[in-house]
Formats: structure tokens, C-alpha cells, sequence
């Protein structure tokens, strides 16, 4: 792997990996298998399917398809740390690089729907201040604003963690890969 892997990718590497469509295929291949090693031959099987919508697919369209994963597009995505390649054992998968992809490729990732997580944390603040309000059992032992503060710090706290989950930094702090340390 050339590339390590705490380096984020530049989108014009994302837009050169994702505009060749085996590539892409092989990528959402790869997803399906769950963190689990396939062997070229059964990703070019996969992708060559795929691309035809036949199963089994074509010997001649299997052939080509394992050609150019094995020469091509598989020490490529290994070079990038977007996939881990054995060559030798003709192996391939995923690696955690494909999380700065997965945007660009339309594939729904596997990882929290933050949208989703923030609009529950809120509902469920207003109700519990809301609750307390009216003295409800349990909620009502502490009075609304110490519920609204509550929840309005775990909103906080949870785009703080958002944020270095997906960038590795907050936004106000330096990029340690910029060159001319500007933001």
C-alpha cells in the first residue's frame, strides 16, 4: 500500500478511481462481501455478471474481467490503500479507505445515519422537557432546563465526534496534510 491510510483521498483521485465502470463494480462487489477476502476470480465472475446480466456470465467476458482486475484496476485501488491486494494469492478486500468513496458511489455505508441520530436526539429532548414540564413520573424529577441543556450538549458533543469521525479533525483545527497549513 503506497498511500497510508490516515491520508484522506483527493477528489480528483476519487473521480479518477469511480469513472472507470469495472472499477466501480468491483467496489460495489467488494461492499456486498462484508469485509471479506474474494479471490479474483470469483470478483471477475461478479463483475462480469454485472456488466452483462447474464449468470454464469460469458468465459470470454469472465477472462477479460479477471485480466484487467489482476493487471489493472486492482493494484491500482491497492496503490490508492482503498483495497488490500495480494497479487500472489490472488486475493482481494476492502480496506477502511472506502468510506472516502462511498459518498462519491451512490453506496449507502454502514456506518450511523447521522441525520437520522440527530432528529431522534432532538424529538426525544423535547419530549423529555416537555415531560418534565408536566411532571411526568421519573422525567419530572429534574426540571425542563436541566433536560433541554442536557440534550442540547449531547447534540454538541455528538457533531464533535461526527466530524473527527468523518474528517479526522475538527474544522477550525489545521489539516495536517495541507502543505501550507491554511484551513
Amino acid at each position: 500500500m503506497a498511500i497510508q491510510a490516515h491520508q484522506p483521498l483527493e477528489e480528483g483521485e476519487i473521480y479518477d478511481v469511480l469513472r472507470n465502470d469495472r472499477r466501480r463494480l468491483a467496489l460495489e462487489r467488494l461492499r456486498e462481501a462484508d469485509g471479506k477476502r474474494l479471490s479474483v476470480g470469483e470478483l471477475s465472475e461478479q463483475v462480469a455478471a454485472a456488466e452483462t446480466g447474464e449468470t454464469p456470465p460469458p468465459r470470454q467476458k469472465r477472462q477479460s474481467a479477471y485480466v484487467s482486475l489482476h493487471q489493472t484496476h486492482l493494484p491500482k485501488l491497492d496503490e490508492l490503500g482503498i483495497v488490500d491486494y495480494d497479487a500472489e494469492e490472488k486475493v482481494v478486500r476492502l480496506e477502511d479507505r472506502i468510506r472516502d468513496i462511498e459518498a462519491y458511489m451512490g453506496v449507502p455505508s454502514r456506518d450511523l445515519d447521522w441525520g437520522a441520530y440527530y432528529v431522534s436526539l432532538a424529538a426525544l429532548g423535547a419530549c423529555a422537557t416537555v415531560a418534565a414540564d408536566l411532571s411526568a413520573p421519573l422525567v419530572g424529577t429534574l426540571r425542563p432546563t436541566v433536560w433541554a441543556v442536557g440534550f442540547f450538549v449531547l447534540l454538541g458533543v455528538s457533531a464533535v465526534v461526527q466530524t473527527t469521525a468523518q474528517h479526522g479533525r475538527l474544522p477550525f483545527m489545521a489539516d495536517p496534510h495541507d502543505e501550507d497549513g491554511l484551513l
